[in-house]
């Protein structure tokens, strides 16, 4: 494996891409990371530089361009995109610019259509509590929502270089709307959704489906906008059947 404070690479075959959404990071995905290089797959994470980038170029493009870039070099050429939120979206842009990169795509609490944030500024955003009550939000069980990811949500949005760059690609990823373009995405599409998502609610998936012509979609009850997290059994278990589907794994 090769882990690094940007990126994870771990095992052979397949590529799949995983992409975290806005306030993620490369644990989101701890249980894939750790499943998948078993069955033959390799599991590419990039850490998106999202304080990185100088600011006129912070939005959800630039994202894009990044995995693009970071995919070419390291001689990827046709991957499995599974993005949550706007890692979800930044698959899609991809899809839309570089479909060649793209075998297929799994999207869970995607953005791209519609995202309840948390707003065009930070509200209250010294007030611990409001911080940690948003932060559980996400969940359908809020005890997911520990209090090292409610620290490290409190410290980024405090943190006024890190908010305003975030407030940039919230901005952006609003107003880039997939809708017109998803008919175009001809690949094949697994939508996997929680039930009680507040962030990026069930109708959201619903349109996803209806827009994206060869989609399947996937419910797990009981979770909210981050499934891979909150119930990843189920996740895994989904994911693995609908690969099963296109690719022969062990």
């Amino acid at each position: 494996m090769i882990e690094k404070k940007n990126h994870i690479i771990k095992g052979n075959g397949h590529p799949l891409v995983l992409l975290h959404g806005l306030m993620g990071g490369l644990s989101n995905f701890e249980s894939l990371i750790n499943f998948f290089p078993k069955k033959g797959f390799k599991v590419i994470m990039p850490l998106l530089p999202i304080y990185n980038m100088p600011l006129f170029s912070t939005n959800v493009f630039s994202l894009s361009k990044y995995v693009i870039n970071f995919l070419t070099d390291i001689g990827i050429k046709k991957a499995t995109f599974i993005g949550n939120s706007l890692g979800g979206h930044i698959a899609l842009i991809i899809a839309k610019y570089r479909l060649n990169l793209v075998h297929s795509i799994v999207l869970t609490g995607s953005s791209g259509l519609f995202e309840k944030s948390f707003g065009e500024s930070f509200p209250k955003r010294e007030n611990y509590e409001y911080i940690k009550k948003k932060s559980q939000e996400v969940f359908y069980n809020p005890k997911i929502a520990t209090k090292k990811l409610v620290d490290d949500i409190y410290s980024i949005v405090n943190d006024k270089r890190k908010s305003i760059k975030i407030l940039y690609i919230a901005r952006s990823a609003i107003k880039c709307n997939m809708s017109k373009f998803l008919c175009r995405i001809n690949k094949p599409i697994c939508i996997i959704w929680g039930k009680q998502d507040n962030i990026t609610p069930p109708h959201v998936a619903k349109l996803f489906h209806k827009l994206l012509p060869k989609s399947d979609i996937y419910w797990i009850d009981r979770c909210g906008h981050v499934p891979m997290m909150e119930h990843p059994k189920k996740f895994i278990y989904i994911l693995e059947k609908w690969l099963s589907k296109l690719i022969l794994i062990k």
